[in-house]
């Protein structure tokens, strides 16, 4: 029976990564700071057929000791949050970036076969764009000028507006926040690390993951979670620039089953990998929606045609490779998974704390 280290595992991925993993024959282990802002003051539900280690993924002794007798490695362990990233940066750096040092480094001449490393959307900045004639573009930037006056979409060099796109693993790279320079930092590290030392490596593209165990207390987690958590307080969710930007949606029974395949299949070493619904919404569909499931539809979404600094505009999945060299297909849809995470939300008690994430960001002029 292998044994996989599962760093972050008491974490929302986490926690169900390590549960897909025990039902699959797996041993687990855990390595987890339990952060106070993900976690709080709540007791932590890990499965209890894994071993759980508390510690930083930047002590090196710490790591070295949860090593002993892994087999391989899924590392989940970041810090979490594009606003947060802007002003908080030596600690979205050290915790994402230095803690991935950290732990290849003490990997060295262990017989760990493979490692999958969760990396993000964020990476692409912009997604892929279609120009009027069918052209596909790479990399695309809105202009700055144009967001302060409203003028949200992005468009073509000689002022045409662009259709987006699903967006593949080709898509250039381009980083339009601190956190998706530590993402793509660490699946870089871990790419690297493993064509150096022959381990197997493989960097998953997560897209926007929801689902039963997000930290609804924390304001820099997925948006899903931020708007369950104003509803579930009769507050509007709270929604920058028009609300008609376009994200995908990932249920987290999907993703940690993404991971496991991640650690089978021998082909997707030494590849990066969507993970993704392949599915777009805009923002303010899935606002309207998550009310509706949680019997609030009279509370309106709080459009505040207001930009965020290190926001994108439009970015959703292409999942081919994933279904190529995973054989994964999505099982739990949007529509179909509200309901009970709605039931979920009604019984965990979010607290509301939007406000105050939107009063940081306007301090610090990341707002406008």
């Amino acid at each position: 029976m292998a044994k996989i280290l599962v760093t972050g595992g008491c974490g929302f991925i986490g926690r169900h990564v390590t549960e897909e993993l025990l039902e699959n024959d797996y041993e687990v282990r855990i390595l987890d700071a339990l952060i106070d802002q993900v976690h709080g003051d709540a007791e932590v539900a890990v499965p209890e057929d894994a071993e759980v280690i508390r510690g930083d993924v930047r002590d090196k002794v710490v790591v070295e000791k949860a090593f002993d007798g892994v087999d391989g490695v899924i590392h989940l362990a970041a810090e979490v949050g594009v606003g947060q990233s802007m002003y908080e940066i030596a600690r979205y750096v050290g915790g994402n970036d230095l803690g991935t040092a950290v732990l290849l480094e003490a990997m060295i001449g262990r017989p760990v076969r493979r490692i999958v490393v969760a990396s993000s959307m964020s990476v692409y900045g912009e997604g892929r764009y279609q120009t009027p004639d069918g052209n596909q573009l790479g990399v695309v930037r809105r202009r700055p000028e144009r967001i302060k006056i409203g003028q949200w979409d992005p468009l073509s060099s000689d002022g045409q507006l662009l259709t987006p796109v699903a967006t593949d693993e080709e898509k250039p790279v381009d980083l339009a926040s601190i956190y998706a320079l530590t993402k793509y930092a660490q699946e870089k590290q871990v790419l690297i690390f493993g064509e150096a030392y022959g381990v197997d490596a493989v960097a998953l593209r997560l897209f926007n993951v929801f689902g039963a165990g997000q930290a609804l207390s924390n304001p820099y987690t997925g948006v899903l979670a931020n708007f369950a958590s104003r509803l579930a307080n009769n507050q509007p969710p709270m929604i920058f620039e028009d609300g008609r930007q376009r994200r995908d949606f990932v249920h987290v029974r999907d993703v940690a089953r993404a991971f496991r395949l991640a650690l089978e299949k021998s082909n997707a070493a030494g590849h990066v990998i969507n993970i993704g619904s392949g599915e777009a919404y805009t923002i303010e569909e899935v606002a309207i929606l998550l009310a509706e499931a949680m019997d609030v539809s009279e509370i309106a979404p709080d459009i505040m045609n207001k930009a965020r600094s290190g926001d994108i505009r439009n970015c959703f999945a292409d999942i081919s490779k994933a279904r190529e060299l995973l054989g994964f297909e999505p099982q739990f849809g949007l529509e179909n998974s509200l309901a009970p995470f709605a039931e979920w939300v009604r019984n965990s008690g979010a607290i509301d704390r939007g406000a105050e994430m939107k009063r940081q960001l306007e301090e610090r002029g990341l707002v406008s």
